[in-house]
């Protein structure tokens, strides 16, 4: 076992399979107590079970490492409260949360129903956000403590999966709200858009080029989970790992700008917004004729 994490308690939840568990077991290793969340369920979000967190937590023990199992659903406020208050009621603090959980329910934007959006807007940000709600108040309490939220590449857009995209876009302004919001108490808060082969990652309806494993993704959690990370300055930040690759996404800014004298017609729009502004384009739009 390694101390990158020593003495720290994490929380991770989805942290029964995958890359959460891969996660949970990395901190583990480094040193941290960990509680292990995850409701237990299948990728589009049916038929929870405990067991996967306390196998979890076994495989940790095993190890020689800390760990406590949380089955609670973190789509719900009580549910990402009770992630902190075991952390709390079971090792004294909480020093870092990550919020690997989420579910997959893929359709064209057209025939999506409410039953296929709501619960993955409720698993991935609204789950981020009962846990980032519940941690944060403590963290500022204690002046310490880093948020780490999971996007994705799909955050620029998806063909068939706007619930999932528009989930992971809201994860990265929740990110870089809480690193401004909690700056000055001390808190960090970063995301983390990974590339890795997992029950999620196989329904990609293409094959990706870039491509790692959840243990490549956990490295860059316990860096930034880590006083080193904190120390470096680095929060506000998503970061891209797939296998080799490790990247940083850019912050939002405009790009180019026109003035009007004086106030501005559909005319005036029509001449200066093709040549002047202009458009910034989309890396995954293909023309409609495209093959």
């Amino acid at each position: 076992m390694g101390n990158f994490l020593a003495g720290k308690v994490v929380a991770v939840t989805g942290a029964g399979r995958g890359i959460g568990r891969a996660v949970a077991l990395a901190a583990a290793a480094e040193g941290a107590r960990v509680v292990v969340n995850d409701y237990g369920v299948a990728v589009d979000g049916a038929a929870p079970t405990s067991d996967v967190a306390e196998g979890v937590v076994k495989e940790i023990e095993a190890a020689g490492g800390q760990a406590v199992a949380v089955a609670d659903d973190i789509s719900t406020m009580a549910g990402g409260q009770r992630v902190v208050d075991v952390a709390v009621s079971s090792y004294g603090r909480l020093d870092g949360v990550v919020c690997v959980a989420g579910i997959l329910r893929e359709r064209m934007l057209f025939n999506m129903t409410e039953e296929e959006w709501d619960p993955v807007i409720a698993t991935h940000l609204k789950g981020t956000f009962t846990v980032f709600r519940a941690a944060s108040a403590l963290m500022r309490q204690q002046c310490s403590g880093t948020l780490i939220g999971f996007t994705s590449g799909n955050h620029q857009g998806s063909y068939s999966q706007a619930n999932y995209s528009a989930a992971k876009g809201g994860i990265i302004s929740l990110v870089r709200s809480a690193a401004l919001g909690l700056s000055k108490y001390g808190v960090t808060a970063n995301a983390v858009a990974p590339v890795a082969r997992t029950r999620m990652s196989a329904k990609v309806p293409m094959e990706l080029t870039e491509i790692g494993e959840p243990e490549d993704v956990a490295a860059l959690v316990v860096y930034l989970l880590s006083d080193q990370a904190r120390d470096q300055g680095i929060t506000g930040q998503v970061y891209t790992i797939a296998g080799p690759k490790l990247a940083v996404w850019a912050q939002p800014r405009e790009l180019r700008a026109a003035y009007a004298d004086g106030s501005w017609t559909p005319e005036r729009i029509a001449e200066f917004l093709p040549g002047t502004v202009g458009t910034d384009p989309m890396p995954l739009l293909r023309p409609p004729n495209a093959s």
